[in-house]
């Protein structure tokens, strides 16, 4: 069986192609170029699976905020959760785990245990504790997110809640002539101050990360303090699409469609 996933992201989506329960083709496409390069628009948008240089699909699964708009002759629509659960399962030998998604516009925290979904807690209203702060911190720096991301010694505070007034505050802690270092520390430490209380009460003995953010060091430093495994799967990117996949992949096509 062949399966195409498809998470219909706010910065990006991600094409996963999985074909007997090996993945064959990954790609990510800015969610902008996506839509205007790779779809069509009748009522529903009609992904171009030519243009994708896709061919031959038994089972399509959509996630993400378009995924109620993508063409339902053709794909079936997942949620969020499923999908990427579906994914860290795949990705991971794991089945009790707390899974922490950071994308770049929301937050999502699920509690799995013996591969069911018993707990949840979404943020999607405060981009101060989603990827776009940490690429936002960057910009103000001029540094890119991987090298912001290798600093965690010593952090200062910093205090302001929101994203936008953050940037300000960074600005005038450069202006007191704090090092790059520090100041790289603390936007790092300043998400993590931001997630612990969504993961205060999500207890386990292993945290799988996934996101884009998935990739912070320091962020995976922080948090050794909270659990006693810190994963990080394969392709956190992609975990949504790749949960797509694999949910198509377990369920029959009957059910699918």
């Amino acid at each position: 069986m062949k399966v195409l996933g498809i998470d219909l992201g706010s910065r990006a989506v991600k094409v996963v192609v999985m074909e007997e329960g090996n993945i064959i083709k990954k790609q990510k496409i800015s969610t902008m170029s996506f839509y205007r390069e790779y779809c069509n628009y009748d009522r529903k948008l009609i992904v171009d699976l030519e243009q994708l240089q896709i061919d031959e699909i038994d089972v399509a699964i959509s996630t993400g905020y378009g995924r109620n708009n993508t063409d339902l002759n053709m794909f079936h629509a997942i949620n969020e959760i499923k999908a990427h659960v579906y994914g860290a399962l795949y990705q991971s030998d794991q089945r009790d785990f707390v899974l922490l998604d950071v994308g770049g516009q929301d937050v999502k925290i699920i509690k799995v245990e013996k591969g069911i979904i018993t707990d949840l807690e979404l943020n999607e209203k405060c981009a101060a504790s989603c990827g776009r702060y940490l690429e936002n911190m960057a910009n103000v720096l001029e540094i890119s997110l991987d090298e912001m991301s290798s600093y965690y010694e010593n952090p200062i505070e910093l205090n302001a809640t929101c994203a936008v007034f953050s940037e300000s505050e960074l600005i005038g802690k450069i202006a007191e002539g704090i090092s790059m270092e520090l100041l790289c520390a603390s936007v790092n430490y300043s998400l993590y101050k931001r997630l612990k209380p969504l993961l205060s009460r999500f207890k386990s003995k292993s945290l799988i990360l996934a996101g884009g953010v998935a990739y912070n060091a320091s962020l995976r430093h922080y948090l050794k303090n909270n659990y006693q495994e810190i994963i990080t799967i394969q392709d956190p990117e992609y975990n949504g699409a790749i949960g797509c996949c694999y949910y198509g992949k377990t369920h029959s096509k009957k059910e699918v469609n």
